[in-house]
């Protein structure tokens, strides 16, 4: 992807005092990670990420008291504490950082490093999804209380090739690094082994500098922190580390990314009197479970030639498709004046038609839950007596037209992964 803004500034990744777990003072470097903040949904799943391990990074991403401004202080103090205690510790000196996540599918490859921040008129670092203010203003709340980046954001980008000759630049410099002992390895429970190395080596540095000064990258997850680092360097006047966030940078030409959905929990909705509304405007058929087999229903709907947009509802036991929506609804319920791409995306079809104009629910934290596992989100659908859209995931070249547009989709649109496991590197503002 090239650079369409002038002065050819790219992507900067600049090296940081990576902030790290000690070993020796922990359980296991895997019993003190977590998933991004926004995965953790369950309290049952908080409560054993809590309870791995009492230095869990979870303590410092979701710290739990009574109010925000309790919960921040709280993670202030803890990061501070953990610092004085010796159970994290910060690098030598600056570095970027490899980093590689392997399952029995999947090998994903990346560089860890401190980016200069851009606005989306620069055209250097894309969005593609909007933002809920309210979590915007939580996670600044909790940065400025901690003076620190807690967990990177995944951002893709488009290398020189898929690994063979065409390779160079930043893909040599991570081929080179990989041949070396790592810095840490673990194995997290979800049966991703991780490793990490520095990059210090000035030649190095200098390389992949070179190379990614022309390009351009698409956040692929994080929306709500790139938009927090935004506001938080918009708050000071002087330049300094807060002209940078912490992120994973990956070449999606040699490590693409899986794509999946984001389901939407509609705690206060039953399954009955969404169906009953749903009939109004889609097709609706009962289709075979478990899971996975309604999910192959959902998939075959949403490929179909006439299926245009199709969604699976649960929380009653069963399964519900809802496929073949009304045309004439549609074009009177989804907003005018955007392309065509975006008016005919799911998630854009289920805020309008269904949210808005069927079900009439707000999109607010109290009415809609987001949630990234579908086997959770029937499981809390069943438990609230409520309703689980199941979302079919968007293409990823989809999301890249309406990103290289400006056109920015729903919120909560896409989940790309593999993700960053949170709690293996830290970039606290105050080291130098």
């Amino acid at each position: 992807m090239s650079i369409p803004g002038p002065g050819g500034q790219g992507l900067q990744l600049t090296p940081f005092r990576g902030l790290r777990y000690v070993a020796e003072r922990v359980g296991s470097l895997a019993a003190v990670t977590s998933p991004p903040y926004d995965v953790v949904v369950r309290p049952d799943g908080l409560r054993e990420l809590e309870t791995a391990d009492p230095h869990n990074i979870v303590r410092l991403i979701l710290p739990q008291a009574d109010t925000p401004a309790e919960r921040h202080r709280q993670a202030a103090d803890t990061l501070r504490r953990w610092q004085a205690e010796g159970v994290l510790a910060p690098d030598p000196e600056p570095a970027l950082y490899v980093y590689e996540q392997r399952d029995s599918q999947i090998l994903q490859r990346g560089l860890i490093g401190a980016l200069r921040l851009s606005p989306r008129e620069e055209g250097i670092v894309l969005p593609h999804e909007e933002v809920m203010p309210h979590i915007v203003e939580d996670r600044a709340d909790l940065m400025r209380a901690t003076a620190a980046n807690l967990e990177p954001l995944l951002l893709a980008y488009r290398g020189n090739g898929d690994g063979g000759d065409a390779a160079g630049g930043a893909a040599r410099v991570v081929e080179r690094a990989i041949q070396r002992e790592p810095l840490l390895s673990t194995t997290t429970e979800d049966g991703f082994d991780h490793r990490l190395w520095r990059v210090t080596d000035p030649a190095d540095l200098v390389e992949i500098a070179a190379d990614l000064r022309d390009r351009q990258a698409l956040i692929a997850d994080g929306h709500h922190r790139w938009s927090t680092y935004l506001r938080l360097r918009e708050e000071r006047a002087e330049p300094g580390p807060w002209d940078f966030g912490l992120v994973l940078l990956v070449d999606t030409t040699r490590y693409p990314l899986r794509v999946r959905a984001i389901h939407r929990l509609l705690r206060h909705l039953p399954v009955a009197k969404a169906l009953a509304s749903a009939r109004t405007a889609f097709r609706v058929r009962t289709v075979d479970g478990p899971l996975p087999r309604a999910l192959d229903a959902l998939a075959e709907a949403a490929a179909a030639p006439d299926g245009r947009n199709a969604f699976l509802l649960a929380g009653d036991g069963g399964f519900h498709l809802l496929d073949r929506p009304d045309p004439g609804l549609l074009a009177r319920t989804v907003p005018e004046g955007r392309p065509e791409t975006w008016r005919t995306l799911d998630a854009t079809v289920l805020h309008s038609l269904l949210l808005d104009h069927l079900w009439q629910i707000p999109d607010s934290a109290e009415q809609v839950g987001y949630i990234h596992n579908a086997e959770a989100a029937v499981e809390q659908a069943e438990r609230y007596d409520g309703t689980v859209v199941l979302m079919h995931p968007v293409r990823e070249d989809v999301v890249h037209e309406l990103a290289r547009q400006g056109v920015a989709m729903p919120r909560k649109s896409t989940s790309f992964g593999p993700k960053p496991a949170t709690g293996l590197v830290l970039r606290s503002l105050t080291l130098g």
